[in-house]
């Protein structure tokens, strides 16, 4: 039997093949009395998951398909001045009443995020969650998939009751699915569908006094929004970044407004600093697709009356990474 040399190349170019196929055919005439047979394994390298669709967790006001590594911690600021309508009269908003969010998150293990935060705002408590189900990878994931999940509790005092009449009114829930590409060097996009739950809504049932029976009167319980975002960079640090959310629930009344944001994004390894116009300033995700009142458009309500739009607010966020 020939005996037969099995050669893994990895990473070789062509030069380095065909020295190592002279080398053995010259190996074989000087040895007339065997023969070799000669077979070359070129064994390619495995494709790995792309990195850095996006820098950070935040873009404007959503979250992006990135979970931070395991060990990580974050820490959030975000603020959201009035709306800039009144022009100087406050300042194009910064002198007007402000909304801030406070929040902290951290990676247990890797594809896991879960963090806590408080807003301005009705004294909004959340708890999040965020897992990384596919990453991009070429050849085999054409985009990366998340699931976020947030829960919020209205912490206002109210002790006659005339907010809620029940605990659980207190309560808003929010789930997403984000799917991610990073096109280029240069561009990432991303789509997301959300679902955004109220436990409380005055006067969602009335009685018609002729037959008794409950009738849906106002907005309903469930919310459906889709979202679509991007950055495209300008430099290793500084990437142009937009947000547009659009509401697809139709309620009979109290519908909210879509969101265009446009802004500025300004990276380095820790640190990324978010400055944008836009119409969110809630600083919840089911806040902002369910009672968002700033539109950046001209409108006509559902009651029949007439909105302006162009109601932007000046808005930044700070995120810090520490990595552990």
């Amino acid at each position: 039997m020939k005996p037969t040399i099995n050669i893994p190349i990895r990473g070789f170019g062509r030069f380095s093949v065909l020295f190592i196929c002279l080398f053995i055919c010259q190996s074989a005439v000087t040895a007339q009395d065997s023969t070799v047979k000669v077979e070359v394994i070129v064994e390619r390298p495995k494709p790995k998951p792309v990195k850095n669709t996006f820098p950070g967790v935040w873009i404007i006001d959503n979250q992006t398909v990135m979970v931070s590594r395991k060990g990580t911690f974050e820490l959030d600021i975000m603020h959201r001045f009035g709306t800039v309508e009144k022009g100087y009269d406050d300042f194009w908003g910064l002198f007007a009443p402000s909304n801030i969010r406070l929040g902290a998150s951290y990676a247990p293990i890797n594809h896991l995020n879960i963090g806590i935060g408080i807003t301005k705002s009705n004294k909004l408590w959340d708890a999040s969650i965020k897992y990384g189900i596919v990453t991009q990878t070429p050849g085999k994931y054409p985009l990366s998939i998340t699931y976020y999940g947030n829960i919020a509790y209205d912490s206002r005092k109210d002790p006659d009751k005339s907010l809620f009449k029940y605990q659980t009114q207190r309560i808003l829930t929010f789930n997403q699915l984000i799917f991610a590409r990073k096109v280029n060097d240069k561009l990432s996009l991303q789509a997301a569908i959300s679902l955004s739950h109220q436990n409380s809504v005055n006067g969602y049932f009335t009685k018609n006094d002729s037959t008794g029976q409950e009738v849906f009167k106002e907005m309903g319980f469930d919310h459906l929004a889709f979202s679509l975002s991007g950055r495209y960079k300008l430099s290793d640090v500084t990437s142009v970044i937009f947000n547009y959310d659009q509401p697809i629930t139709r309620h009979n009344t109290h519908n909210p407004n879509p969101n265009l944001s446009l802004g500025f994004e300004f990276n380095t390894s820790n640190h990324s600093f978010q400055f944008f116009l836009g119409n969110y300033s809630l600083l919840n995700p089911q806040r902002n697709n369910l009672y968002n009142a700033n539109s950046p458009f001209d409108y006509t309500a559902s009651d029949g009356s007439k909105g302006a739009g162009g109601k932007f607010v000046i808005g930044f966020n700070i995120t810090r990474l520490w990595n552990w």
